[in-house]
């Protein structure tokens, strides 16, 4: 979940820029490497992800599980990721008829729920904390499987966040603390309290018939390649990945393009955010440094069938003092929806 703060150059849907984005991609990694065309097998389908909806960066309350899924139909999602925590779908919650009603609604909207999101910790140097985190995740994959849902997203080390009395949300508090509980272990010490965790919830992910995504979100992980070493480590064929281009900091479109490459089969979830205007011609511009293009001609490329799955999960802008209202969420999904479909449709045009 970043908080992006720059603004990347405009992505929109006109045909002129994708045509001048490819033919810069074909310079940078060689005209036939950019589109294999009529060989993809891609099927990347739009979805939406329920921490947009958590109440969390937005002034006012979380929307139900229900008026998530609801919003999904309504702004043309195809299906929805839920959140592994209150008020959504901590375990403590989700009972096997819960999980159940909800799969129902879902499929009468005729929605997929495609993924679970777990906000996991497994890089504690306190045992009862890694335990905790490892009966939570264990339950979450319950959860997961009894939703119907075929992906669980997982961190190595996620800090958490801070809801604030205003309204909106804070990432620096929970980072001081995780930053201070680690400062006298090495970067092996923490690697290897987050191997075993992740080894022993593959193996319940099996026995549920679930897949775990794993993310390649800091602390620990420090990009895809941390990503990938973690998944060779582990050793499971119940563990995969979760590659986001925009926490890839140091890499360009062709970059990100080799990336996704990289990672290849394994790729079984993908993230995206930004936020997004309707300009004046009624193309649609993307703030945030996102790559939703080199990733989308990616996975066309090595045949990704799955979910790209929004999220507005980062501190978002105050007007007159006061944090933005759901309104500006219901405005990002909805348009966000709609920019992926024009990419989608472009590069699966060229493919």
């Amino acid at each position: 979940m970043p908080n992006p703060e720059e603004t990347q150059n405009d992505p929109t849907l006109r045909r002129r820029d994708f045509v001048r984005n490819t033919a810069l991609a074909a310079g940078a990694l060689g005209a036939a490497d950019v589109i294999r065309a009529g060989t993809s097998q891609a099927d990347v389908k739009i979805g939406l992800y329920s921490i947009t909806y958590l109440g969390v960066w937005y002034r006012g309350d979380a929307l139900s599980i229900e008026q998530v899924i609801h919003r999904a139909k309504e702004f043309g999602y195809q299906g929805v990721e839920i959140d592994g925590k209150r008020p959504h779908a901590n375990p403590l919650d989700m009972p096997p008829a819960r999980c159940r009603q909800l799969r129902q609604l879902a499929g009468d909207q005729g929605i997929e729920i495609f993924a679970v999101a777990g906000n996991n910790d497994f890089s504690s140097p306190i045992p009862e904390h890694r335990e905790s985190q490892l009966v939570y995740t264990r339950e979450l994959i319950r959860v997961t499987a009894d939703l119907g849902a075929k992906a669980m997203r997982v961190f190595l080390a996620w800090p958490g966040v801070t809801l604030v009395p205003e309204g909106g949300g804070r990432y620096d508090i929970a980072q001081a603390v995780w930053k201070h509980a680690h400062q006298e272990f090495s970067a092996e010490q923490i690697w290897s309290w987050c191997r075993q965790g992740l080894a022993e919830m593959a193996r319940c992910a099996g026995d549920a018939g679930v897949t775990l995504a794993l993310q390649n979100h800091p602390p620990v992980i420090q990009g895809y390649q941390d990503c990938l070493r973690m998944v060779r480590d582990v050793g499971s064929s119940h563990l995969k990945v979760c590659f986001d281009a925009r926490l890839e900091h140091t890499l360009d479109d062709a970059g990100v393009r080799r990336a996704v490459a990289e990672v290849g089969a394994l790729q079984t979830l993908w993230h995206f955010g930004g936020e997004f205007d309707r300009a004046a011609d009624g193309t649609i511009q993307q703030t945030g440094q996102e790559h939703c293009l080199a990733e989308m001609q990616g996975l066309y490329e090595i045949g990704y069938r799955g979910y790209a799955s929004f999220e507005l999960c980062h501190p978002l802008p105050k007007v007159d003092g006061k944090t933005v209202g759901i309104e500006f969420v219901d405005k990002n999904a909805r348009l966000a929806a709609e920019y992926m479909r024009g990419i989608r449709a472009q590069v699966a045009a060229a493919a």
